[in-house]
């Protein structure tokens, strides 16, 4: 709200269009007798400012809602001193003032019932009808009796889940704390700042991100009072000296009026004061505040491309500040915001912030979500729907609501709730990335590939070994920007982790909570590598390793040596094929080759099937049971490891092999192609059953984003 409505006694600005003003209940008189066609004269403010909004509304629901809440909390009062009505009564109000339907009204009108009266929610239900009904469940807290320390968060928990089906449950929950708020000095100062430090941390964000800028307003008015009353008062006493009667916001406001006129354009030039804490944080930013500095002008239009007529017209009459320029029209907030902002040098230099919005778009911008109605109304010119849909579609439940529900799922523990909620709340900026299959994912600002993972695979994100960012490959640290295109790249392993250094990366709950729990699964694959901690940190992504960074130990080949594989020709020389390198248990195919010894392979080896092509009649093998066969020098493996680019690349993966205990035969890496580097090492172990740790130890180095076996044919001469 402005900042009148935060201080009663301040006077207000010439020009100004009157805010919403939410002060106008004190004490309620307590409803008398009344004919049955004849409202309350307790709720007549209340039908006066719906009716301003919705003309043909049926009040007859209201009168029956107030004759109930009433009769329900008759004898109760509030630590003010006031009967306990007055606060349905002023919350009601202050919805009415923003336009909520009936339907959200009635709900307000019985927010408390149920949780302080003998009113049940059956009896609500019966009387009117499953949506109230439902609203007023949403808002009912949890029994601190039931729930202990954890009432507070399970009921946000709870309030959370009901406004993911229906919005109006979080606008009844925002104007029952204004209200709350403004009545707050009865309370002791520690409570006090415990109910601010939640409404901060909290209400005030879910204000903002349903775009209710009018109660985010004063809501941040209120705390600012309470959490930091000298600076609260500071700002107080430098808005009180800067009203006067030479405002230069009126001079500029003139000349904008003008010119618009000149130019045909019908528009409407108001001075918008700021609030308390805009106030605030102006002077914080700039240090002397300038007379321009407590308002901005606020010019409404009938239609969007009047908007734009008006920026052209005051950037080619007035000398614009680009710096200032904002288009939330074509790309609007994430909270339904929509409006142009610029500024523009008045007479003596004095600079002046506009925004540009229609009226409609002026009615959003204060009310939000509270200004689209019922979002669930059947429209009338819209075809019936054929089937029933257990969830009801709803235009007004933005990505981050979609999120929230997703991960309070996943954070089963109330402390783990309640601090994500804080911390996912604290993100004030939203962006949104195509996905390649055409859909779009809303993250936090400073998202990175891991939150892309997890928002589009769930718990599949666990094998996530990068991503393409525009076409390009990009590790999964690679921080995101608005209107990025991502595909995250899985491996083809199953049974692969995510890494502990992704929870630096982290920005989403859902992505923290994922991992968090693999980990809690999983708890020996928590400590992370020294060597590689870092090594998806910024700055890695799409450099090549380097083959002469660090010399792989090598060893000279060797002739044939005894395999521990039998064949059919207990005479014949058995070798084990370099294009595959069988091991045990792998199954066995050999051949004979030139000078009659046999050449063995994996079966699914290619060569198997273009020795078969060209006539090459098989020769049964396997494994010698219980012979040693190579065990005095190991097992030979040929392995390829695919990877991204980086620095110290080569040397963290000869040093995973080298910690598995393997002995480095050869090794090839081919040229970087597209971020992409392929490696061919023929390792030699100690044992075959070393073989899938040594794959695991591989996958593991970052950037590494799969290992498997060679499967390349091999000249059989």
């Amino acid at each position: 709200m402005s900042a009148e409505a935060a201080d009663p006694g301040a006077p207000l600005r010439r020009r100004s269009r009157p805010r919403i003003d939410l002060r106008r209940l004190g004490r309620v008189a307590l409803r008398g007798p009344v004919s049955r066609d004849r409202l309350p004269d307790a709720i007549s403010h209340v039908a006066e400012a719906h009716r301003a909004h919705h003309p043909d509304a049926d009040l007859t629901i209201l009168r029956r809602a107030y004759v109930l809440a009433e009769s329900s909390h008759r004898g109760q009062m509030r630590k003010s001193g006031e009967p306990y009505i007055t606060h349905p009564l002023a919350v009601t109000l202050i919805l009415a003032e923003l336009g909520a339907e009936t339907t959200t009204l009635t709900a307000s009108l019985l927010h408390d019932t149920v949780e302080d009266t003998e009113v049940t929610l059956d009896q609500v239900k019966e009387q009117f009808g499953d949506e109230v009904c439902y609203l007023v469940d949403g808002v009912t807290k949890l029994e601190k009796v039931d729930y202990g320390a954890a009432a507070e968060p399970e009921t946000f928990r709870k309030m959370l889940v009901a406004t993911g089906n229906d919005v109006r449950v979080m606008s009844i929950k925002l104007a029952d704390r204004l209200h709350n708020m403004r009545t707050l000095g009865v309370m002791r100062p520690e409570k006090q700042a415990r109910i601010a430090m939640v409404t901060r941390d909290v209400l005030i964000p879910l204000a903002e991100r349903l775009g209710v800028q009018a109660l985010k307003t004063e809501l941040e008015d209120l705390v600012f009072a309470i959490l930091h009353p000298e600076e609260y008062e500071e700002t107080r006493a430098l808005i009180a000296a800067a009203t006067g009667p030479d405002d230069p916001l009126e001079t500029i406001a003139d000349n904008v009026t003008h010119t618009l006129r000149d130019a045909g354009i019908s528009a409407e030039v108001l001075i918008r004061p700021r609030h308390f804490v805009s106030v605030h944080r102006v002077r914080r930013k700039r240090g002397e505040l300038r007379g321009t500095d407590f308002g901005r002008l606020l010019v409404l239009v009938g239609e969007d491309a009047d908007c734009y007529a008006v920026l052209g017209e005051l950037h080619t009459c007035f000398t614009p500040v680009i710096s200032e320029f904002k288009d939330f029209i074509a790309a609007p907030k994430f909270n339904l915001y929509q409006s142009l902002h610029t500024a523009v040098v008045g007479p003596e230099g004095a600079v002046a912030e506009v925004l540009i919005r229609t009226h409609r778009m002026h009615k959003v911008a204060e009310a939000g979500v509270v200004a689209l109605g019922n979002p669930y109304a059947q429209d009338p010119a819209a075809p019936p729907q054929t089937e029933p849909s257990d969830e009801r579609a709803d235009p007004t439940r933005p990505g981050w609501l979609s999120r929230l529900l997703d991960w309070q799922e996943s954070a089963t523990d109330p402390d783990t709730f309640w601090t994500t909620l804080r911390d996912d709340l604290a993100q004030d900026r939203e962006i949104t990335v195509f996905r390649t299959d055409g859909g779009t994912l809303g993250l936090p600002a400073g998202a990175s590939c891991v939150d892309a993972a997890y928002a589009q695979y769930g718990d599949l994100a666990h094998t996530a070994i990068g991503a393409r960012v525009n076409g390009r490959l990009a590790t999964l640290s690679t921080v995101l920007s608005d209107g990025d295109t991502v595909q995250p790249l899985l491996a083809q392993d199953t049974a692969s982790g995510p890494s502990p250094d992704w929870l630096d990366h982290a920005r989403t709950p859902a992505a923290r909570i994922a991992i968090t729990g693999w980990f809690s699964d999983h708890p020996d694959e928590a400590k992370p590598d020294p060597e590689t901690a870092d090594a998806t940190g910024p700055g890695t992504r799409g450099e090549p390793a380097a083959a002469t960074e660090r010399e792989a130990p090598a060893r000279s080949r060797s002739g044939p040596r005894p395999t521990g594989v039998v064949v059919d020709d207990p005479n014949a020389q058995v070798r084990l094929a370099g294009c595959c390198t069988p091991v045990p248990p792998d199954e066995l195919t050999g051949f004979v080759v030139r000078g009659g010894a046999v050449t063995v392979h994996r079966r699914e080896c290619p060569a198997v099937a273009a020795m078969q092509e060209i006539g090459r009649a098989p020769v049964a093998a396997r494994w010698a049971d219980g012979e040693g066969g190579e065990s005095d020098a190991g097992c030979r493996v040929t392995l390829v490891a695919e990877s991204f680019g980086r620095p110290r690349l080569l040397a963290d993966l000869t040093e995973a092999i080298a910690t598995a205990d393997a002995a480095i035969v050869s090794a090839t890496v081919e040229p970087p192609s597209e971020q992409l580097v392929r490696h061919t090492y023929t390792l030699r172990l100690p044992d075959a059953a070393g073989l899938p740790g040594l794959m695991r130890a591989m996958r593991d180095v970052a950037g590494v984003y799969d290992v498997s076996r060679a499967q390349h044919p091999a000249p059989t001469g």
